[in-house]
């Protein structure tokens, strides 16, 4: 496994989340239901993991660069 691919793959599962707790925010919202976080905590908490996502897969982009770099030792 390759560098930032964990990291990677960690952060498409908590987009992947994020969005599903976007979708059930914009839900609990048009149905005018009462849930535990209600909508806007729904919606919230899934932009948080989203926002969380997009850093850690910037990380493991970064992470993967460095590790291209082919560092030349002085002779």
């Amino acid at each position: 496994m390759g560098p930032g691919v964990k990291r990677t793959t960690i952060a498409r599962v908590a987009a992947a989340l994020g969005l599903l707790c976007g979708l059930l925010g914009f839900l609990a919202g048009l149905m005018d239901q009462t849930w535990k976080l209600g909508s806007i905590g729904w919606f919230a908490g899934g932009t948080l993991l989203l926002l969380i996502a997009l850093f850690v897969i910037l990380d493991g982009a970064v992470a993967f660069q460095k590790a291209r770099i082919i560092i030349v030792p002085k002779s």
